[in-house]
């Protein structure tokens, strides 16, 4: 019996192929469209593609036209082409701005963009990108269902850049180079003030500060004359000691920021 449903099962699938092969191959419009849309419906996006895509030329100009490009640039959007469906939904939208899927392709045509955002420790400048037209579908539809999805998206994506700065200035700590750290942080908290790594910029920072003036020469020569350089880096640092400890008084570092702040003030104090 067993035996018996898989020939039929097979026959049949074998069946659907050969009309889907003879369909595609095919000069006829109109089956191509309705075996696509057929397709479509049935989740098989890539399929339904290949079907819709020859067509465009066909239906341009005829009332069918809008509903293939719909289709056509969604099933783009389901088989994750981002930048080819990206294109298709946004020239949907000026082709169509009246179309009652006016709002879901533009949102998912700023989707496109945010889906081909990469990760935190490369490149950013697609993230940028996105984060431009999921603000600009915001501005543009306030009251739209998408709202909330497009707010998060935006979020998400805001959060990677702050990643991004914040394990840059954390790497020049690292490295030990600490007056680039101390700019990078400085940077950090002015670009990104709410930022839920604020906390830990701020004890980069202090670490920084503390490290590169404990170790300084107390002098230094310049142009101006000679500059008292470890007083200037160890008042800098017992600021950002401050700083920490008045925004993060129930930080998990703040034993090791106090302990700071003693040795900067009897360090203060030698000089």
């Amino acid at each position: 019996m067993k035996r018996y449903l898989y020939l039929i099962l097979t026959v049949a699938l074998l069946s659907s192929c050969s009309e889907y092969q003879k369909t595609l191959k095919s000069e006829d419009v109109a089956a191509k469209y309705k075996m696509g849309e057929e397709l479509y419906n049935e989740g098989k996006y890539t399929k339904a593609n290949r079907l819709f895509e020859p067509l465009i030329a066909s239906y341009r100009g005829k009332p069918q036209a809008e509903k293939l490009m719909y289709l056509y640039s969604k099933s783009l959007f389901e088989i994750g082409d981002y930048y080819t469906a990206g294109y298709q939904l946004e020239r949907f939208a000026t082709s169509y701005p009246k179309s009652e899927k006016i709002e879901e392709v533009s949102f998912l045509a700023a989707k496109s963009f945010y889906m081909r955002s990469p990760i935190y420790s490369k490149d950013q400048t697609e993230t940028k990108e996105a984060i431009e037209k999921l603000q600009g579908f915001i501005n543009k539809f306030p009251t739209s269902e998408y709202q909330s999805a497009a707010n998060e998206l935006v979020k998400e994506l805001d959060f990677k850049l702050e990643k991004k700065a914040f394990e840059i200035a954390k790497q020049y700590n690292t490295i030990s180079d600490y007056e680039a750290s101390i700019k990078s942080f400085d940077n950090f908290v002015i670009e990104f003030p709410g930022s839920s790594l604020r906390e830990e910029a701020f004890y980069y920072r202090l670490d920084s500060a503390y490290k590169i003036a404990v170790n300084s020469v107390e002098y230094k020569r310049t142009l101006n004359g000679i500059v008292p350089l470890k007083k200037q880096r160890l008042e800098q640092a017992k600021e950002f000691c401050d700083a920490f400890k008045e925004s993060y008084a129930s930080s998990n570092h703040i034993e090791e920021v106090n302990e700071i702040g003693l040795i900067l003030d009897e360090e203060i104090k030698n000089l």
